[in-house]
């Protein structure tokens, strides 16, 4: 059965696959995901399955379902609080692309280059750019992951919160809070999926490291720019931020192969 899937090709697996997993996203009791929000998780499963196969698509599945469950930690205390998630955490396209853009640009990017359309020369700039791209994806998520985790289970579960520029206590939920329970979680969370990443053989064993630093880098970076920058701008909503946290985390941890790579 495996290899028959395998074997088929991949846009049209992925495009069934997916709508498949996806009716009993949108039937099951709890919502997970608006309607727009599953036609955007359908297209961008659809562009992982066909670029990265199941080992990228398994990633991006691990990611959502740890997400999204736990989004719903303590959520009756959140939403009392008048911090939790809006729609009780269901993720709409903006939280689609606002998590996953960075990773789908990588996928685009591995696949152009397995597909042979890059740029002249492009290969002998950058050894093994497809290594490159594939652990920026997973660097994505792992970072993704890290923050989503830090933040919801520092709010359900922080008994002292602090605003990362100044090292004052500050109420949970307030932008730029970090906790120590959060930030654990945040941690576990980040090798979880590097991990993953690891024994699906999307990143080697020293990604895993990467992977994990660029994430605690990334979700620091994002509690400063909640902190200093997202009341100033309107334009600078939480979905924005998620993009720049992602990009951070997986320019970081490319950077990090890459020097890596040259020094040894």
């Amino acid at each position: 059965m495996f290899s028959l899937i395998s074997s088929a090709n991949p846009w049209l697996v992925g495009v069934g696959l997916n709508a498949i997993l996806l009716s009993f996203v949108w039937f099951a009791p709890k919502k997970l995901l608006t309607l727009a929000g599953v036609l955007h998780a359908w297209l961008l499963g659809v562009l992982i399955w066909g670029t990265l196969g199941w080992q990228g698509y398994l990633v991006v599945v691990f990611y959502f379902l740890v997400g999204s469950g736990v989004t719903r930690i303590g959520l009756a205390q959140k939403e009392a609080e008048g911090i939790a998630e809006k729609r009780s955490g269901a993720r709409g396209p903006e939280n689609v692309w606002g998590s996953a853009l960075t990773a789908a640009l990588c996928a685009v990017g591995f696949g152009l280059i397995d597909a042979g359309v890059v740029l002249p020369n492009f290969q002998s700039l950058i050894p093994n750019p497809q290594s490159l791209l594939l652990l920026g994806y997973v660097a994505s998520f792992s970072t993704k992951l890290s923050d989503t985790c830090a933040s919801e289970v520092g709010k359900a579960y922080g008994k002292r919160t602090f605003l990362i520029t100044t090292l004052q206590p500050v109420a949970r939920g307030t932008e730029g809070a970090v906790s120590l329970e959060g930030t654990l979680a945040g941690v576990v969370a980040s090798v979880a999926i590097a991990i993953l990443g690891w024994g699906v053989s999307l990143v080697s064993p020293m990604g895993i490291l990467w992977c994990v630093l660029a994430a605690f880098i990334a979700t620091n970076l994002e509690s400063v720019i909640g902190a200093t920058l997202q009341a100033k701008y309107t334009w600078l909503t939480n979905e924005v931020v998620n993009i720049f946290n992602t990009l951070i985390g997986a320019i970081a941890a490319m950077g990090f192969a890459f020097i890596w790579a040259s020094v040894i």
